[in-house]
């Protein structure tokens, strides 16, 4: 099921200066020219990592409100819960920014049957490229 969030002003503040994004206390994520960061979801306790996502301002805060991963889908254009209709949620532990604020780390601890990929795996990093360029599954 989408989400709607309707928006009228920023939700998070836009960093004054360099030293206030890369070394400030305040969270002021630098969103691409479409509105978007990349998010990437680790499994908390293993340290896998089980997917890449896009997240918007809307999804950015229902995660940080919800304690639920939202992503932001750039084919459907529109919000998404993980796991609203697969069972496969994933409750976010800890979410981490990297140094200049344009992506975000989720340590999630995923339900469901633990996957987190749309076509059935456990990460969507399940395939390995060798030089020649074919692609290997690998678990």
């Amino acid at each position: 099921m989408a989400h709607t969030v309707t928006m009228t002003m920023p939700l998070f503040p836009t960093a004054p200066d360099t030293a206030a994004l890369e070394r400030g206390a305040v969270l002021s994520p630098r969103f691409d020219a479409n509105g978007l960061v990349a998010a990437v979801a680790q499994h908390a306790d293993t340290g896998e990592v089980l997917m890449l996502a896009w997240m918007n301002e809307a999804a950015l805060r229902l995660t940080l409100d919800t304690g639920q991963a939202h992503y932001f889908s750039r084919s459907r254009n529109e919000l998404w819960k993980k796991g609203e209709t697969s069972g496969q949620l994933q409750d976010v532990v800890e979410l981490r920014v990297d140094c200049d604020q344009d992506a975000v780390l989720l340590k999630v601890r995923p339900r469901g049957d633990g996957g987190a990929c749309h076509v059935g795996f456990r990460s969507c990093f399940y395939r390995a490229a060798t030089a020649d360029g074919s692609l290997q599954e690998r678990s």
